[in-house]
């Protein structure tokens, strides 16, 4: 599991960088336009918050003295991370090259996994 979460988060700290990039330059013009550019910056700004983050419960995994207990909750957070990520930034993705806004609607959804995984991030620390 340790492994997943690591690569996910180089995964997703690749795309964060490379989306941010397209953002600010291929894209400026066009997320000027349709009053976009913050809903792109912050997607790109949780998913690389949380990239980095899930790197962190993949090395949490492999210290040799977290407890069992300790290891399900960061599991736990791993995944509740990766989702809300894919939830959460994959909406806002979706509203600013769709110009759809309902896809706003599940947006929440990944805030609230995110919001999860910290708070199973906290349990797991409490719990070692």
């Amino acid at each position: 599991m340790h492994k997943l979460f690591i690569q996910s988060g180089a995964i997703l700290g690749f795309l964060g960088v490379a989306l941010g990039a397209f953002g600010a330059h291929a894209l400026r013009a066009t997320l000027a336009l349709s009053n976009r550019a913050d809903t792109f910056e912050t997607a790109v700004k949780y998913q690389f918050y949380h990239a980095l983050a899930l790197v962190a419960i993949g090395i949490l995994l492999q210290v040799p003295a977290t407890s069992a207990d300790s290891a399900k909750f960061y599991g736990w957070a791993g995944y509740a991370y990766l989702f809300g990520v894919i939830i959460f930034s994959g909406s806002l993705y979706a509203i600013c090259f769709t110009g759809i806004t309902k896809f706003g609607a599940v947006a929440p959804i990944g805030g609230l996994l995110m919001l999860a995984g910290w708070a199973l991030l906290l349990v797991g620390v409490l719990k070692s």
